[in-house]
């Protein structure tokens, strides 16, 4: 049962990614900005597999960092996303943000287990430029207050998709299954990081 879950999770992301091109066109107003900042988080990989990894890696942890983390993420994703709406730069945020892919897909993958502060702060650092990418990219029909506000639901979601991935820790098998995934998500994070360099294409 637990494996079909997974499969399904997959799936869903898949089809998300996938989906992109149809996310492209700018939506208008408040309801516009609302499926605006819905969507967001979803059509780009480097984001999505790292929220994922959020969620999942705060599920190893346990408590309190199961619900700490997913929720310090998207609060201080908020106060990144002023930032970038406001045009204020960061320091090279696209490996930032490539970065937080392999090091949050490396702490799932070794069961990394720092103390509850420096899981958080590590968290809430990547959170800023994940936050900063979604508030530069705002469209300009878009109502910025509801746009922020769907980022931050989607971005929510995404945690949560982690957080019941994660509980398959509870297994051995579903440990191997999460620590392959954690290796995938630091491989992808890497490759994302590679090419922020311009080392591949």
């Amino acid at each position: 049962m637990s494996l079909r879950i997974v499969r399904a999770l997959a799936v869903a992301i898949a089809g998300l990614v996938l989906a992109q091109p149809a996310f492209a066109h700018e939506q208008v107003g408040v309801g516009g900005g609302l499926v605006s900042g819905l969507l967001h988080p979803l059509t780009g990989l480097d984001h999505l597999i790292a929220m994922v990894a959020v969620g999942i890696w705060g599920a190893q942890l346990g408590a309190p960092a199961i619900w700490v983390l997913p929720i310090t993420f998207p609060l201080v994703m908020a106060v990144g996303g002023v930032l970038g709406v406001l045009r204020i730069p960061l320091p090279m945020p696209e490996i930032v943000i490539a970065l937080s892919a392999l090091v949050l897909g490396a702490a799932v993958a070794m069961r990394l287990r720092l103390p509850f502060a420096a899981a958080a702060a590590v968290v809430a650092v990547f959170a800023i430029f994940h936050g900063h990418a979604h508030g530069a990219e705002l469209p300009n029909s878009a109502n910025p207050l509801a746009y922020g506000v769907g980022f931050i639901v989607a971005t929510g979601l995404l945690h949560l998709c982690g957080i019941t991935i994660g509980t398959l820790t509870r297994w051995p098998a579903g440990e191997r299954l999460i620590q392959g995934l954690g290796a995938v998500i630091a491989l992808l994070g890497g490759y994302f990081l590679a090419q922020s360099l311009g080392a591949v294409a």
